[in-house]
């Protein structure tokens, strides 16, 4: 009797629609209309010379504010090519959008109740936030689905989220500011007393941060699904709306300010918008160093398995030693192994995290592709990455804290070998946080594999057959791989 094989020899081909030719090409196709089709609306409604003068303007808080979420960013920097998506959906297609449906709204509620003030304030306080907070929300929908692997954590929709709605202020400020230098022209009105200087200190001075922080609401609660388990189907879909209101509410409150007296939009600005501007970055800022502490948490298990040396965790945990370890790169073996040592750092920190995500039980059903891609791609830089961590790591470890006579140093036992690191060569190495009489500056053994290690660490929890890193007894303990140091 006949038998069919296990799996088709000829797989069938994917649609045209499905490939990734296609997709790019069909998205930079829109990206570009989009472009042109604002930039047209812009200059019809501010004349060249006042588009211009915007355009200058505007771009000027652009520089910072990408520069502020990239630094957020730095513990698993997401690819660029995510982050130029993302600025080019706010400006042009977010920016479309906003400007197409707002105008249309607005001009129907003028017409049906024929009070055009009462449409303007209705349109700027109702239809505006409502209509530009769903389409910068697109753009992250977008990256979540469709770059799910480089959307793991909070702070990474807090990085989309800011980035689309810098890229939508930009275009809004240019409309702005060319419209108020339009004004002064006919009113011949210039210097500090123009509506161009009021403008520009009210949108790029005092409220740069506005849309982003609007947007990055959105972005926290991508974020907080992005981190809860697959079978809450239900949290997953409500968290990401929870926040979309919560930033329409936000918008709306900021746009109706001017309608709360004379000193209504300073009321809000000090009492509502600076200090919800301060949590969310504290809040950042918190979730950044709770990577870092993940990734000294969970490389020990790939220590112990022979793929990472001991001073990596430590390392890799501490940004101060991450930018030590690039410029030791930089400077003894050239831009090339610079960039070697952060990709490095990348990969490591996105295998610590995926630890992480497969230990809780929220990791995919490739949990073990992915995690053999991040080593392979881990054992391919070593030879560059681990001479400049391990200057790094002895260069920023806490100084050695002298016991007192006759006694030894409190919570540490004789022959005691911390977590993760293995004894005989190692001893010296100094963990994270820890101090002792017997851990001298980190001297590791020069040794040898002609590969890579043949064990990789079991899965974590919520996989199939899942092991706790913590249990020491899952992994072996062969000698880790040292690499030559620069130079002969």
């Amino acid at each position: 009797m006949a038998t069919c094989p296990p799996y088709p020899t000829n797989p069938p081909r994917p649609h045209w629609w499905q490939r990734a030719w296609v997709r790019y090409g069909a998205l930079t196709t829109l990206l570009a209309i989009s472009g042109l089709v604002i930039l047209a609306l812009v200059r019809e409604q501010t004349g060249t010379q006042g588009f211009l003068v915007g355009l200058g303007l505007a771009v000027l808080p652009v520089p910072l504010l990408l520069a502020a979420f990239r630094w957020l960013d730095r513990v698993d920097p997401g690819p660029w090519r995510n982050l130029l998506f993302c600025f080019a959906w706010g400006a042009c297609a977010a920016a479309l959008i906003a400007i197409i449906a707002n105008s249309f709204a607005t001009r129907w509620i003028a017409t049906a109740t024929a009070d055009p003030a009462g449409a303007d304030t209705l349109g700027a306080t109702v239809i505006a936030p409502v209509v530009e907070e769903s389409a910068k929300a697109a753009a992250v929908l977008l990256v979540f689905l469709f770059r799910r692997r480089d959307f793991t954590g909070i702070v990474d929709g807090v990085v989309v989220a800011g980035v689309t709605a810098t890229g939508f202020a930009f275009t809004e400020n240019i409309l702005y500011l060319g419209n108020a230098f339009g004004t002064d022209q006919l009113t011949g009105d210039s210097g500090f007393a123009s509506v161009t200087a009021a403008t520009f200190f009210v949108r790029v001075v005092m409220s740069p941060f506005a849309h982003p922080l609007f947007t990055v609401l959105t972005g926290i609660g991508f974020g907080i699904a992005a981190l809860s388990s697959g079978r809450h189907h239900l949290r997953r879909a409500l968290l990401p709306l929870a926040g979309l209101l919560l930033a329409m509410g936000m918008h709306a409150l900021w746009n109706g300010s001017a309608a709360f007296g004379e000193y209504g939009f300073l009321a809000v600005y000090g009492a509502f918008m600076v200090p919800c501007f301060g949590l969310l970055t504290w809040l950042a800022i918190w979730t950044r160093q709770r990577e870092l502490r993940t990734v000294r948490d969970e490389l020990p298990a790939y220590v112990t398995a022979g793929w990472l040396t001991p001073a990596e965790p430590y390392a890799l945990g501490s940004m101060h030693a991450r930018g030590l370890a690039r410029r030791h790169a930089r400077r003894h073996a050239g831009k090339d192994a610079a960039r070697a040592v952060a990709r490095y750092e990348s990969y490591a920190t996105s295998l610590a995290l995926l630890r992480q995500r497969g230990r809780k039980g929220r990791a995919g059903a490739d949990f073990a592709v992915r995690e053999r891609e991040l080593l392979d791609a881990l054992w391919q830089r070593r030879e560059v990455a681990r001479p400049a961590l391990d200057h790094a790591a002895r260069a920023t470890a806490p100084p050695p804290v002298a016991a007192w006579p006759g006694h030894g140093v409190y919570g540490v036992h004789a022959g005691y070998v911390p977590y993760g690191y293995a004894s005989g060569g190692h001893s010296g190495y100094v963990p994270y946080g820890r101090t002792a009489p017997w851990a001298p500056a980190f001297t590791p053994v020069r040794a040898h594999h002609p590969g890579p290690p043949a064990f990789t660490p079991a899965p974590c929890p919520g996989l199939a057959q899942a092991q706790h890193p913590a249990d020491r007894s899952a992994y072996p303990y062969p000698p880790y791989a040292r690499p030559r140091p620069y130079g002969p």
